[in-house]
């Protein structure tokens, strides 16, 4: 059976998406991020699933690193509502908890309602959110998806999130192989030189041509200080002459350019 890898364990938001972007294929439930990718490139799984960008907190810069450290490719992309629950067993009650755990992501995400209503809590980090579901006890909580159910454990009933219109995009990933015939979006990585101007000037090749950038961000070239590789995303069709030929203008400006996904 075709397998899709994602962060586990079952409940989490990655498996959610999987379920959405993937529906016929088995799960392999993965204990972080980096298995996850892994377990595509070492052909354990046939397609992963990963969370690139929040809503509130922007790009997941851990995966931004793995999809251009790897050679995979994003063929599809599925965006999920963010709602974030906070998960006690039953019968514990709030002013006993001492400890909150969940993944970084989440924790950060909920940071206000932790500090009125929780502030003697520590907050510790685990691989996933429904990872603290086999962390509770009697004076520990966690944060979990609304759509979570489990025996013993009770969700308070508000959404506890500090922007309650909190979305995120998951991208659907392959072992990189040909171009897809059609796409609506175009994504790549660009390391421009290191002098004023050249990311300016890389914009304005799409500019020039008429090309929508949708979103664009960066992260630190890895032993090179000061020096950043920039994440892109455009509207366009991969199979288009007109946007080949922008794009191969781009990889001839850039130092170095990697397509990361071409998806609908």
């Amino acid at each position: 059976m075709i397998k899709v890898s994602c962060l586990g364990p079952a409940g989490s938001y990655s498996e959610l998406a999987a379920k959405e972007l993937c529906p016929d294929c088995e799960r392999l439930l993965c204990r972080n991020f980096h298995e996850t990718i892994e377990s595509l490139v070492n052909g354990a799984s046939d397609y992963a699933v990963l969370p690139i960008e929040n809503s509130i907190q922007g790009g997941v810069v851990v995966n931004l690193d793995l999809v251009s450290q790897y050679s995979v490719f994003a063929i599809k992309e599925t965006v999920l509502q963010i709602d974030h629950r906070l998960a006690m067993l039953r019968g514990v009650k709030r002013e006993d908890i001492t400890q909150v755990y969940s993944h970084e992501q989440a924790i950060g995400q909920c940071g206000t309602f932790l500090r009125e209503h929780l502030p003697g809590a520590k907050c510790r980090y685990a691989d996933s959110t429904a990872e603290s579901l086999s962390l509770l006890d009697a004076h520990t909580a966690g944060i979990v998806g609304a759509h979570v159910r489990a025996e013993g454990v009770v969700l308070s009933e508000e959404n506890i999130a500090n922007e309650k219109c909190n979305y995120t995009r998951f991208m659907l990933l392959e072992r990189r192989g040909d171009l897809p015939a059609h796409s609506t979006k175009v994504y790549f990585s660009a390391v421009t030189g290191h002098v004023p101007g050249t990311l300016a000037e890389l914009l304005q090749i799409f500019a020039r041509n008429n090309v929508n950038l949708t979103r664009i961000e960066s992260r630190p070239l890895r032993g090179k200080f000061g020096q950043y590789s920039f994440f892109i995303e455009l509207n366009g069709n991969v199979a288009d002459p007109k946007l080949i030929d922008v794009l191969r203008a781009a990889r001839d400006y850039c130092e170095h350019f990697r397509l990361i996904g071409a998806y609908d």
